[in-house]
C-alpha cells in the first residue's frame, strides 16, 4: 500500500493526531472534550480538506462555515485550538506559510442569555433568601461559592480538612468530577488555581458548626451520591433569584458577581486574580473590562472635579 504524502493528509487526521499526541493527558478531560469536538466539526465541514490544501481562503472559508452555527466566542475558542495544531504545522515543515494570519472571526448573534453578575444590593436579596438550616444543602454552596469566587467543580470538591478556621482560609487544591457517573477528585483546572481563599469570620464561623460531624476527606457537599447535575443546582439557583427579585444568573455568574464586587470596592486586580485563581492578570482584566472602564470613567469624573477646585 502506497504512504500517503504529508501534504495529502487531511486536515481533521491531522488534528485528532495533533490532540492525541500533545493534549491527551496534559489537559483536563472536560477541555480535552473540547478539542475533539473541534475535530468532529473539522470533519463534518471540510472532510476533504489536505493539509496541502490549508492556505488562508480554505481557513477562513472554515471558519466562516463553522460561524453559520455558533456565537462569535465560540468561533473564536474553536479558532484558537485549531491555530494551536496549524503552527505546530508550519513549524514542522508541512505547510510553508502560517493560513492563520489576518483572518476575520465572524459569529452568529448571541442569544438571550442570563445575567453575568449581580450588583451588590442584588446580592445581597439573594443571600437573603438562602435557606441556611443546620444541614448542608445547595443554598449552603451557593452561599459559598458567593462569598468566595469558587467553581462549582472547586466547591464540591470541598472537605472539611480544607478549612482552616484558625487562619480563616479555605485552600484550594481540587476539583470534583461532575461530569463523571463515578464523580471523583481531580486536579484543578491549572496551576494558579492551587491557591488559598480568605474567608470572613461569620462564614468561618458558619462552616465549622457544619462540618464538624463530617469525616475529614468527605466531600462534605457530595453526600450518598457520586453524579452532581449542575443543571439541579442552576435550577434552585433560578428559583431563589425569582424569589429575591434579582436577575436570573448561573452558578457559575456568583463567581463573575464576587469579582464584580471586589472589583466596585477598589481590590486591585492583580488581587482579585489571585483570589480567583486566573493564570495571569491578562485573563481577568479581559473578563471584567467593562466594570474596569465604567470605574475608570468614575475616576474621570473625580480627577476633573478635583482638578476644577483647586
Amino acid at each position: 500500500m502506497p504512504r500517503i504524502k504529508k501534504s495529502e493528509k487531511l486536515f481533521y487526521q491531522y488534528f485528532d493526531e495533533w490532540v492525541d499526541l500533545y493534549k491527551d493527558g496534559a489537559i483536563r478531560d472536560v477541555t480535552l472534550q473540547k478539542y475533539r469536538m473541534s475535530m468532529k466539526w473539522v470533519k463534518k465541514l471540510a472532510p476533504e480538506l489536505t493539509m496541502g490544501g490549508l492556505d488562508r481562503k480554505t481557513y477562513q472559508n472554515l471558519l466562516n462555515e463553522y460561524a453559520k452555527t455558533h456565537e462569535k466566542q465560540t468561533v473564536i475558542d474553536f479558532h484558537h485550538q485549531l491555530k494551536g495544531a496549524i503552527l505546530d504545522a508550519v513549524d514542522d515543515g508541512l505547510i510553508q506559510t502560517n493560513p492563520t494570519r489576518k483572518i476575520t472571526l465572524k459569529g452568529k448573534p448571541p442569544g438571550n442569555k442570563k445575567a453575568k453578575f449581580l450588583n451588590q444590593s442584588e446580592v445581597q436579596s439573594l443571600l437573603n433568601e438562602l435557606e441556611l438550616t443546620e444541614d448542608i444543602s445547595w443554598d449552603w454552596l451557593i452561599f459559598l461559592l458567593l462569598k468566595t469566587g469558587l467553581r462549582f467543580s472547586e466547591g464540591l470538591a470541598l472537605t472539611p480538612t480544607d478549612f482552616d478556621f484558625s487562619k480563616q482560609t479555605l485552600n484550594i487544591s481540587k476539583t470534583w468530577n461532575y461530569k463523571h457517573p463515578d464523580g471523583g477528585f481531580q486536579p484543578t483546572k491549572n496551576l494558579s488555581s492551587n491557591r488559598k481563599v480568605l474567608l470572613d469570620w461569620q462564614t468561618c464561623t458558619k462552616f465549622a458548626q457544619l462540618t464538624k460531624e463530617i469525616e475529614p476527606s468527605t466531600p462534605i457537599f457530595i453526600k450518598n451520591q457520586k453524579r452532581v447535575f449542575n443543571s439541579v443546582v442552576n435550577q434552585r439557583l433560578s428559583v431563589l433569584c425569582r424569589n429575591a427579585k434579582v436577575p436570573i444568573i448561573s452558578l457559575h455568574s456568583c463567581r463573575h458577581s464576587h469579582a464584580s464586587l471586589l472589583i466596585f470596592a477598589g481590590v486591585s486586580i492583580a488581587s482579585v486574580a489571585k483570589r480567583l485563581g486566573h493564570s495571569n492578570v491578562t485573563t481577568t482584566q479581559e473578563t471584567y473590562l467593562h466594570i474596569i472602564k465604567e470605574l475608570e470613567n468614575q475616576d474621570t469624573e473625580k480627577i476633573m472635579n478635583h482638578l476644577a477646585s483647586l
